[in-house]
């Protein structure tokens, strides 16, 4: 199964971005990164339904969704690892995972997404956020894969 990040905004070139390439480089196959950006100024009820639209338009056909979203469900590494376990035996081809702009998701991506996940109660950097989920991925495959990354 494959994986891939949709995030509105760009990542740059900061510590950020080597974090989350270390990660997405050691999973097989390697993570994907799709950026979608909106730069027409608009106010916030104008800007997060079309920052919905791009980021659902750039989910992989069949994909299943996760949204990455305060208002989510809290998991274990664990429990995360069994969920993407459960869809790759499934035969689902691919993941994505939903990072929305500054003022969150738009309530059309929490209803398609088949998971609403929150990374905990503290508010995250968006550029932080993709870090964090590739390493979680990575930590996932090894919970599968019995690797001894995961020392539970």
């Amino acid at each position: 199964m494959r994986f891939v990040i949709v995030a509105v905004g760009r990542g740059g070139k900061g510590p950020e971005q080597a974090i989350f390439a270390d990660y997405a480089a050691r999973l097989r196959p390697p993570l994907d990164l799709k950026e979608v950006e909106e730069r027409r100024p608009m106010t916030p009820a104008e800007r997060k339904p079309r920052e919905a639209e791009k980021l659902l338009a750039a989910v992989p056909p069949g994909a299943k969704i996760v949204a990455l979203d305060e208002r989510g469900k809290s998991l274990s590494s664990a429990e995360f690892a069994t969920i993407l376990g459960n869809w790759r035996d499934q035969g689902a081809p691919a993941t994505a995972f939903l990072i929305g702009g500054a003022d969150g998701h738009d309530e059309t991506v929490r209803k398609k997404a088949d998971l609403v996940l929150n990374l905990g109660t503290l508010t995250w950097p968006h550029l932080l956020v993709r870090g964090l989920i590739a390493e979680q991925i990575y930590r996932a495959q090894c919970i599968l894969d019995g690797h001894p990354y995961h020392r539970a």
